[in-house]
C-alpha cells in the first residue's frame, strides 16, 4: 500500500477479516499469539473492541502469496 498523506488508515473489524483470511476467530487468535498473525489494535484505550490495520492484513497476505510463490513483486 502506498503512504498517501491524504488518505485516512482503515481499520478492519472481525468481520471483515474473517472475509479475507480462510479460517476461524480462534485459530487467528492463535497464530496471534504466536507472533505468526499480525496482532490486532484497541479501538479505545479501556475498550474491548479491537481492529486490525488494513494495511497489516494486506502485509500478511501478500507475504503468503510471496512464500507459495503465487506472486512475484514488482521490481
Amino acid at each position: 500500500m502506498k503512504n498517501n498523506s491524504t488518505e485516512i488508515p482503515r481499520i478492519y473489524r472481525w468481520k471483515q477479516v474473517s472475509e479475507i483470511i480462510p479460517w476461524s476467530r480462534s485459530y487467528t487468535y492463535a497464530l496471534v499469539r504466536k507472533g505468526l498473525f499480525p496482532k490486532p489494535i484497541k479501538l479505545l484505550k479501556s475498550g474491548q473492541a479491537a481492529g486490525w490495520w488494513e494495511s497489516d492484513i494486506q502485509d500478511y497476505m501478500n507475504s503468503l502469496m510471496s512464500d507459495s510463490g503465487g506472486y512475484e513483486d514488482e521490481k
